[in-house]
């Protein structure tokens, strides 16, 4: 390890052990800087950091992220301006292919319905429209985004995408801005939520913008799926949606409070899937080495990989 930055390990909410054990096979890990200024910290790899604990490091140079969305780490008000690297990891990415397919597929082919019949022991078939007459909409075309897209596409469903800025993807229909969210919504009938969270897209997932989606379609009613983050969207609102029929029904793996407080009404809602932000974790053994991979890398003068945007915010 001679010669090799050292690492700040710094975790909240789950366990550490399994990602120090694999950090450590090659680099000195710590769980806490020696002292606010410690200058042997090189690197840090952080989920939910405590509020000014990088600001002091003298000579960070690199913050890795641990998950795929950043803004835990823009909530440190006294964030230093090393380079931040987001996460993108196949395994990461297949998780959240899986659970979109899932949900979609559950919505599309009535799975609600049937689990309310088999309650009922009520043997009915209901009408059964294809998946190309589906239009499932994408909000962020990221890598998660356009490789839910691609999956989607390939089981034959008509795919439409929107981010903030222009993108384009092959067999999508895409949009962008303001100006293209509404047509956007008026032309999907399952809504996937993979936004990042920034100022701009906080409480984007609101009562006015479901109310834009299409309604009259095979499934019976607009669809909401949201594997993004919980400050995306609005919980009452989505709960105000789904009693009013502007929802038909939603799958939600993130929430507004998290732990989902067990008072909340989206426990027992009978149109409401719950997941415990459980879409596509972090896994360490896949996750770690390519983060060893990128100190390396930069230790010999190569450019850093998924560098975070600052200004945009992921």
């Amino acid at each position: 390890m001679a010669g090799k930055g050292k690492v700040l390990l710094s975790i909240t909410g789950f366990s550490p052990q399994r990602w120090y054990e694999l950090l450590s096979a090659e680099r000195e890990v710590v769980l806490e800087p020696d002292g606010p200024a410690d200058p042997s910290i090189e690197y840090a790899v952080v989920w939910k950091q405590k509020p000014g604990l990088l600001a002091k490091l003298p000579n960070l140079k690199v913050i890795f992220s641990i998950g795929a969305g950043v803004d835990h780490l823009f909530a440190d008000p006294n964030l230093p301006a090393a380079p931040i690297i987001r996460v993108v990891d196949e395994n990461l990415t297949q998780h959240m292919v899986e659970y979109v397919l899932w949900r979609v597929f559950d919505h599309h082919r009535q799975g609600q319905l049937y689990r309310i019949q088999q309650t009922k022991k009520a043997w009915h078939e209901p009408q059964q429209r294809p998946a190309s007459d589906i239009s499932v909409g994408i909000m962020g075309l990221g890598n998660l985004g356009r490789a839910a897209a691609e999956a989607l596409k390939g089981v034959g469903f008509h795919v439409n995408g929107w981010s903030r800025r222009p993108q384009e993807a092959a067999g999508v229909t895409t949009y962008c801005g303001d100006a293209g969210l509404v047509p956007f919504l008026n032309a999907t009938d399952i809504l996937v939520v993979l936004l990042p969270l920034t100022e701009a897209t906080k409480g984007i997932i609101s009562y006015g913008l479901l109310k834009e989606l299409r309604r009259r379609n095979g499934l019976g009613g607009a669809v909401l799926i949201n594997a993004g983050r919980g400050k995306l969207q609005r919980d009452a609102d989505i709960l105000r949606a789904l009693d009013d029929g502007t929802l038909k029904e939603a799958s939600l793996d993130v929430f507004e409070v998290e732990p989902l407080p067990k008072t909340s009404p989206m426990w027992n809602h009978p149109k409401v899937f719950v997941t415990p932000h459980a879409a596509a974790t972090s896994d360490p053994t896949h996750l770690v080495p390519p983060m060893l991979e990128q100190m390396d890398a930069f230790e010999r003068g190569e450019p850093l990989e998924n560098v975070v945007d600052r200004a945009a915010g992921y």
